[in-house]
């Protein structure tokens, strides 16, 4: 069995004394795994790049093996990234979220966003949109829509922790300590604070952590707080 088509590289692990484990995305097909023989020589490295785009042939006897990657270069972002502290923390970021995904089950949708996300600035309000549509994707998508308690759906101010359904102002009102900061620039276009982003951040990243890192108990990617971090003070 054989099958080609352009991807982005999201991780590599050792495999053996010269050869690699890659991880990528490939539109169409999802998250795809495959052997790369001789992935450690110093002719392939600077192509097993994280964060590259890359061209696959993937070949196997049966369809449900590991198989074998052949790669080729196609975009290297490898020197960008490391002159852009703030994009770098951005890039391993997504890769750490797509590597989330089931196996070979497409979301292009979500390939999409992490390439333009990739190429452009670091922007919070695209990455919290960008980690709302990773949880809708794996099944626990927010209702941010309308009021859990009244069926407003102007004036929405926070989110239950519990079902991650929004709640209006005035509906909150009584348990603003139990509930979470629903940041406006979610539900509308607008500008974002410091503490907007730093809010929206703490949402997503609530619903991440016990739907998904708690749930599979691993830890959460380390390199998301550096770049919260960043992502704040260049709001100012």
């Amino acid at each position: 069995m054989e099958w080609t088509g352009e991807a982005l590289l999201i991780g590599v692990r050792r495999h053996g004394e010269t050869s690699l484990i890659a991880e990528a995305m490939v539109a169409g097909r999802g998250r795809c795994l495959g052997l790369v023989r001789g992935g450690r020589s110093t002719r392939l490295a600077p192509v097993l790049q994280i964060g590259n785009t890359i061209y696959l042939t993937w070949r196997a006897r049966l369809e449900d093996q590991l198989g074998v990657f052949t790669v080729e270069l196609m975009q290297s972002r490898a020197a960008d990234l490391i002159a852009d502290r703030g994009r770098l923390y951005l890039t391993q970021l997504i890769c750490d979220h797509l590597r989330l995904l089931p196996e070979r089950d497409p979301h292009d949708r979500l390939l999409g966003q992490a390439l333009t996300l990739i190429e452009n600035p670091p922007d919070p309000v695209t990455l919290a949109r960008f980690e709302l549509a990773l949880l809708d994707e794996l099944g626990f998508g927010l209702d941010l829509s309308s009021c859990a308690a009244t069926g407003a759906t102007t004036d929405l101010t926070h989110v239950s922790p519990r079902t991650g359904r929004a709640v209006s102002r005035a509906a909150a009102a009584p348990y603003r300590d139990r509930l979470l900061p629903l940041p406006s620039f979610l539900n509308e276009r607008g500008n974002a604070s410091p503490d907007d982003i730093r809010d929206a951040f703490k949402l997503t990243g609530h619903f991440l952590d016990r739907h998904i890192w708690s749930a599979r108990q691993i830890d959460h990617p380390s390199v998301r707080d550096s770049l919260i971090d960043l992502l704040s003070r260049d709001a100012h």
